[in-house]
């Protein structure tokens, strides 16, 4: 059974060496919600998911890493990178079950079928990961990653390479799936922060602040609805003139 996601709170400023990467920050993600990271390239929102994860070893926290039940992170947090990291010499039934692999656990393979079905690749179960293209690669980076089915996600552009009805296809399946945990994503798509986010964190080159979303409507926000096409819009026009 899952257990409930932690209340996570990142504060203070990120360097590596003597170098500021971004910050300060005041970054709270609340249990069960979906928080997308909104803004440009190269202002520090992948190292934040690092810090979160733990793989930041390069990466100095002038500040706090908490959670509200004062336990660590490790076992309850998966991250799906941008990279697929997908292993050359297994299929994709074998990548979609890494984890499971790497720990020694016995494989579901009735659940790793199902959610590379859901993802659209059950065509392509024994391929090996040179002979799919890049959004089917991407394809199965994510369904490993829901696999994993931990209470915190992190998501570093989990659809950039996914053609566009591909990408929406994939959000929904991500927002139902994912329902009740504490997910992290980061995002360039103002659109796609528009659908999915319970809470939206700005972040630029001079400041990071939580955006408030008003009366909009819980997501998964609908496609075209007018509240999803205002705050789209507001968000796209923030960001214009933040940068």
């Amino acid at each position: 059974m899952l257990k409930r996601p932690p209340t996570i709170c990142l504060s203070g400023t990120l360097y590596i060496g003597e170098t500021h990467i971004c910050g300060p920050l005041n970054l709270n993600l609340p249990s069960a919600r979906w928080t997308c990271i909104l803004g440009p390239s190269g202002v520090g929102k992948t190292t934040i998911l690092r810090v979160l994860a733990g793989t930041a070893t390069n990466v100095k926290l002038d500040g706090t890493l908490s959670t509200e039940d004062e336990k660590s992170l490790n076992g309850r947090i998966t991250m799906m990178a941008q990279a697929d990291f997908l292993m050359p010499w297994l299929n994709i039934s074998e990548n979609t079950a890494f984890g499971a692999r790497l720990r020694g656990e016995k494989i579901d393979r009735t659940a790793v079928q199902d959610i590379l079905t859901r993802v659209g690749l059950a065509e392509h179960l024994e391929k090996k990961p040179h002979t799919l293209s890049v959004g089917q690669r991407q394809r199965v980076a994510l369904a490993r990653t829901l696999l994993e089915n931990r209470p915190v996600i992190l998501l570093d552009e989990p659809f950039s390479t996914l053609d566009a009805l591909s990408r929406i296809q994939m959000q929904s399946l991500s927002a139902s799936l994912l329902r009740g945990r504490s997910v992290v994503h980061v995002t360039h798509d103002v659109a796609e922060a528009a659908h999915l986010s319970h809470q939206i964190f700005l972040i630029t080159r001079t400041r990071s602040f939580h955006l408030s979303l008003g009366t909009a409507p819980p997501p998964p926000r609908r496609w075209g609805a007018s509240e999803t096409l205002s705050l789209q819009s507001r968000l796209l026009h923030l960001l214009m003139e933040e940068t």
